[in-house]
């Protein structure tokens, strides 16, 4: 058997995470009118719902009126003022997927209402987040005279001043933590004024919008102008809930699990086209598959482009409008997930290179040449994979850092950072996420104060390995549908109510198939030692370290019931593995013999050796290129590979028995002349090949990452200067429509940057690297 797929992006290093066994649960006979399946009680007990009243609140939550929130009632008499006088209403947002669901939330409402109402999300390249006077001075110009304002505006005083002064309300809806002070708003709905323990303290912006506009669709006062049902708008609470990684509890886990009901049903064409366009079944949606289809997607349009566009989708009925945005929004993605690749690659790399990092209390990482628009994205992954809060910072020409943090369960990460106040120059967030901003040569002394503070809220354990806890270890013959079907009472899953981690002792790796859209995720073929098999899907796992051949290892996953084209099956998840059982060392791969040239002036022809050559770039005529490779006993890597990634798939490929080490580097090049040189090469393609070419192609053609070659093209597409259709591995270019989103062409810039930057690094390590370690991996 040989595990293939086909290409590995990076290696990441090895994980150090400690399982831990489920303890021995007591279900109390109380449960017993519950009629639950026993892993259900347990896990209830475990997670401190141990009444039968507690469990009937967590399974079937009630929902709370919205007057239960301090200062929805005055919102509603303003707002209804404004409604009957025929006031403009501004509704401001926020660029991030919560910012527009809970923009659309408002905006829908109001239209149904008879309100006279316009909305702005700021720009993130030009504005980011908050009020900003500039922009609301033509918008007050023009005739508004109440502003309100959703995930947003709790410590907006300067702009709040200046629309009071020029006689206009402000109704503040916001989640994010308060000031020092609360603005003089005329009313102020946010959770942060509930006790912590209240079941709306964990609502998003989203979910205090809905609140809002579940108090107006029901207040007597008004008779809607058109029919519109609160519940019709949970799909969006949903999704901006599960978007922003909001605690499921309380109200928040109401909202969620009646929302995924109205979502997989939806009626708006903006999210059908979507589901269509990224081949997501609407059916068969969980929080976990909405958190990487709708969620990114609306995410990049905020984050590299102007996502007013995004309520325009959520609202439209018109399918042809949808279908642009849509497709708009899919273009935006595939941008941010390279560069989102090429930021993981890099932090990646940082850890390998320091693994001390990860024994800290807090990962913290930051590169000059990490695109600001994706490092929470980053961050966010590297939390899943260490288990470690995260904060990944790029740095500016003038030696500010600036970036994301994202958060473990338990741990406030914005009190955490507000602790270090006087070290920063501007901070904000909510629990589990936080942005700042810093001058880097108080990195080291901000480091070691967020060390301190994430201990004084988690204790001494926040610098022992992390844990994974296992609900159960299941044989592969017990998992079937019922059993699945049986935990979904428990849904739905994230933070405050993580999903169950099963285990299987002692299987082996059958099969490894690359799948998905975009080739990103793995499905691992898993086989336990009774010859039963089962496969677990991997999201996002290509290119990940799996289990040598011949191993036995142990194996985490999750469990979901889901629905495919009408038909219901169970998914398993991969979460972890743990090697049990080592490969003999007699059935080990052979090591290869490594011949080291590289210091030598030795040349092919003065070698005299017959053997496949391994070469790309200025020296392509040398050799083969590394998609030409195929297996030889003897191989001669010619032109310095370049990254270690590309250097594995060729051996993989190959499979030599001996390496001569050449490795010639190219001459380090610079991100104005190879965009130069992909600008030529694009040109080249459409005049004369009918803008057909792959990504490979363009590769070998210039010696570089294929992510380079794809960052280039992007940036080409930014700039107006090329049309691009993606195809897997492949594009077809055309000439551009030469209008520039100059912010996504600058962050694909610095990633492009990046990318030639680590190259170069990576030919000087290969040229001064010991040869045997650079070609025996293990």
């Amino acid at each position: 058997m040989s595990l293939k797929w086909e290409k590995s992006t990076t290696v990441i290093i090895t994980r150090m995470i400690r399982w831990i066994d489920p303890p021995p649960i007591e279900i109390p006979a109380s449960f017993a009118d519950l009629n639950l399946p026993p892993l259900v009680a347990q896990t209830l007990i475990r997670r401190g719902i141990d009444t039968p009243e507690a469990a009937r609140a967590f399974l079937h939550p009630d929902s709370i009126p919205s007057a239960a929130f301090p200062g929805i009632e005055p919102a509603v008499e303003r707002i209804n003022e404004a409604i009957r006088k025929k006031e403009i209403i501004c509704v401001w947002g926020d660029f991030d997927v919560d910012g527009q669901t809970s923009t659309t939330v408002l905006v829908q409402t109001l239209q149904a209402l008879g309100g006279n109402v316009v909305y702005y999300i700021p720009i993130r390249g030009k504005e980011s987040h908050g009020i900003h006077i500039e922009t609301l001075k033509p918008i007050l110009d023009n005739g508004a005279t109440l502003l309100l304002t959703c995930d947003t505006g709790i410590t907006a005083y300067e702009a709040i001043d200046y629309a009071n002064s020029r006689g206009v309300d402000v109704v503040v809806t916001d989640h994010h933590d308060l000031g020092p002070t609360l603005p003089n708003a005329k009313a102020i709905v946010n959770p942060k004024l509930l006790s912590e323990d209240h079941l709306l303290a964990n609502l998003a912006g989203v979910g205090v919008a809905y609140k809002l506009a579940e108090g107006l669709l029901t207040n007597y006062q008004l008779s809607p102008t058109a029919s519109l049902s609160p519940n019709s708008l949970l799909d969006l609470v949903a999704l901006g809930l599960i978007a922003d990684v909001a605690l499921l509890k309380g109200e928040a886990r109401s909202l969620v699990q009646r929302g995924l009901q109205v979502l997989r049903n939806t009626g708006r064409t903006g999210l059908r086209t979507m589901a269509e366009l990224s081949g997501t079944s609407l059916e068969s949606l969980t929080e976990e598959s909405v958190g990487f289809t709708f969620a990114p997607r609306l995410n990049a349009l905020g984050r590299l482009g102007d996502a007013n566009p995004a309520v325009d989708l959520l609202l439209s009925h018109d399918p042809v409008r949808a279908r642009v945005i849509a497709t708009q929004i899919e273009g935006l993605n595939a941008q941010r997930r390279l560069l989102t690749n090429q930021v993981y690659e890099a932090a990646e790399t940082q850890l390998r290179e320091s693994p001390e990092l990860l024994s800290e209390p807090a990962i913290i990482l930051f590169n000059e040449n990490w695109p600001g628009g994706v490092v929470g994205i980053v961050a966010n992954k590297l939390v899943e994979r260490y288990r470690k809060p995260t904060i990944l910072l790029n740095q500016s020409e003038n030696g500010i850092l600036r970036g994301s943090a994202r958060s473990v369960e338990g741990l406030h990460i914005t009190e955490a950072i507000a602790a270090q106040k006087d070290l920063l120059l501007g901070f904000g967030g909510h629990p589990m996420a936080a942005g700042l901003a810093l001058e880097a040569w108080r990195l080291p002394e901000f480091r070691k104060g967020l060390g301190k503070a994430i201990e004084a809220q988690l204790g001494r354990v926040v610098r022992q390995e992390p844990t994974l806890q296992i609900d159960a270890w299941l044989k592969l013959d017990e998992i079937d549908l019922p059993f699945a079907e049986s935990l979904e009472a428990l849904a739905p899953f994230g933070p405050g109510n993580p999903s169950l981690t099963f285990a299987t002792h002692r299987v082996s790796l059958r099969s490894v198939a690359t799948i998905g859209k975009n080739r990103e995720h793995l499905r691992l073929t898993v086989e336990d030692e009774e010859q039963n098999i089962q496969s677990i899907l991997w999201w996002g796992g290509a290119g990940s370290e799996l289990p040598e051949e011949g191993s036995k290892f142990d194996i985490a996953y999750s469990m979901r019931a889901t629905t495919f084209r009408g038909d219901k099956q169970v998914t398993l998840q991969f979460k972890e593995f743990h090697i049990v059982e080592e490969v003999p060392p007699e059935l080990r791969k052979y090591k290869i013999e490594v011949v080291d040239y590289r210091q030598q002036a030795e040349t092919l022809e003065s070698l005299q050796i017959e053997m496949l050559v391994w070469a790309e770039g200025a020296d392509k005529t040398k050799g083969k290129n590394r998609f030409e490779l195929q297996p030889a006993d003897e191989l001669a890597i010619y032109t310095a590979p370049p990254s270690s990634a590309d250097l594995r798939a060729a051996l993989e490929t190959v499979k030599p028995k001996k390496v001569y080490l050449i490795g010639i580097s190219p001459e380090p090049e610079k991100a104005d002349a190879f965009l130069a040189r992909m600008a030529g090469l694009a040109k080249y393609v459409i005049n004369q090949k009918g803008g057909n070419v792959s990504v490979a192609e363009l590769a070998v053609a210039t010696g570089q990452r294929e992510g380079a070659i794809r960052l280039g093209l992007e940036w080409l597409a930014a700039g107006g200067h090329i049309s691009i259709q993606r195809e897997d591995g492949a594009a077809q270019l055309g000439p551009g429509d030469h209008e520039s989103n100059q912010y996504l062409q600058r962050e694909l810039y610095t990633a492009v940057k990046g990318i030639l930057e680590e190259t170069a690094a990576y030919r000087l390590h290969f040229q001064r690297a010991e040869a045997e370690s650079l070609i025996n991996f293990e």
